[in-house]
């Protein structure tokens, strides 16, 4: 009997009292956020402050890169732009067929190793020795950086001046040491050397710091043990810093190599009279020197936007074989781990 009758008055109480636990619950949750526009207009600052970025970029790289590409595929004078014909790829087929193009391939890839090597090579040994403590360390990084800060007409006109081959201070030098004098700017590799020189001096400063600033990165437990187990310098300088500034070494290789392959201002100021035939013989002509000469020397603008594109392919190229290198060495890193 006290069972039935307090059985409606108990499921009552149960009822109310999961009313109010709910109630309690509600209360407890916080808020619900207003809700907002689209993100469109609630970003619309953020698209405001960037947009001039892209307005500049489309306007001067992307539009430029792109109308090059459509007029490499016409035979466009440079007096009538807009009124080439369509010749599909044949501006490449000639290319490909011209000895001009391919000497001046030749040339590009031989001043480019001349300057590269040595370059990456003096850089990575300055910043060695900047690496470790030395009085003036200051002034040093600031004098390896006043080269690169040096004008390329300036620079050029000097090292022009020094390799001459009546006047020059080298050939003076050679001749004091019992050597005949060179003509730096009529031969093949002469010429090609003397320019390699100002790419150097010009780059291997710049070239340094990159290196000192990877070399500051490397942790210095590594250069302790390996003191502490009797390696000298020269051999923590192989076992510790070189595989530590790999991925740097990579990044100035495929940089310096893109700097060769669109190296135009030296030698186009290295014979004085601003000449695009890169000599006599064009013993020195690089592609940027042969584009430059076909688009406003021959006012073949097809053709040299021809070549143009022909040089990016070349980067593309160059990036491509060091991205499967790197690839190739992180995957035998790991194999070895």
């Amino acid at each position: 009997m006290t069972l039935a009758d307090d059985s409606p008055r108990t499921l009552a109480g149960t009822t109310g009292l999961a009313d109010a636990t709910a109630q309690d619950v509600a209360d407890v949750r916080p808020p619900r956020a207003p809700r907002r526009g689209p993100s469109l207009s609630r970003n619309r600052w953020g698209y405001g402050y960037v947009a001039p970025f892209f307005v500049v970029f489309g306007a001067f790289s992307l539009f430029p890169f792109l109308f090059t590409a459509w007029i490499s595929l016409h035979d466009a004078r440079l007096s009538d732009i807009d009124g080439g014909t369509f010749v599909g790829l044949d501006n490449y087929a000639a290319l490909l067929g011209n000895d001009f193009f391919w000497n001046a391939l030749r040339n590009t890839i031989t001043i480019g190793i001349l300057a590269t090597v040595p370059q990456l090579c003096l850089a990575l040994g300055l910043a060695h020795l900047l690496h470790y403590k030395l009085r003036g360390r200051t002034f040093f990084r600031t004098l390896m950086l006043m080269p690169y800060a040096t004008s390329i007409a300036a620079a050029t006109l000097v090292f022009a001046t020094l390799f001459g081959r009546d006047y020059g201070i080298i050939n003076t030098a050679l001749e004091a040491v019992g050597l005949d004098r060179v003509d730096w700017e009529a031969g093949t590799w002469s010429s090609q050397i003397a320019i390699a020189v100002i790419v150097t001096w010009r780059w291997t400063g710049y070239n340094a710091l990159i290196y000192l600033a990877a070399m500051q990165s490397i942790p210095g437990e590594l250069y302790e043990a390996a003191e502490m187990d009797g390696a000298s310098r020269w051999r923590q300088f192989l076992h510790v810093t070189i595989p530590s500034l790999r991925p740097t070494i990579l990044f100035t290789v495929v940089v310096s190599t893109i700097g060769a392959i669109q190296l135009f201002g030296e030698p186009l100021l290295f014979a004085g009279n601003g000449s695009t035939t890169g000599g006599s013989r064009n013993q020195y002509q690089t592609l940027g020197l042969l584009m430059y000469q076909q688009g406003w020397s021959n006012f073949n603008v097809g053709q040299a936007a021809t070549t143009a594109w022909a040089m990016f392919l070349i980067i593309l190229l160059v990036i491509g074989l060091a991205a499967v290198a790197g690839r190739i060495r992180s995957r035998r890193r790991g194999d070895l781990r």
